[in-house]
């Protein structure tokens, strides 16, 4: 979840050059308290427990030696 809030951040209000840090503390604020900010959905396809089923069938492990 945080990965997508972060790419959100960086395509809304990250995407151009901010001077310093007295301006990119409101400019982040602002992001914060938007709608599109808001509108970031995560829907999970799958329970905990299933997700940590998943990756051992799809990547089996394999005898080394």
């Amino acid at each position: 979840m945080a990965e997508t809030q972060l790419s959100v951040l960086t395509k809304q209000c990250l995407n151009r050059r901010i001077a310093d840090q007295p301006t990119l503390v409101p400019e982040t604020a602002a992001w914060e308290t938007s709608p599109d900010a808001a509108r970031c959905r995560i829907d999970w396809q799958f329970t905990p427990e299933n997700a940590r089923i998943k990756p051992k069938r799809l990547f089996p492990s394999i005898p080394v030696g």
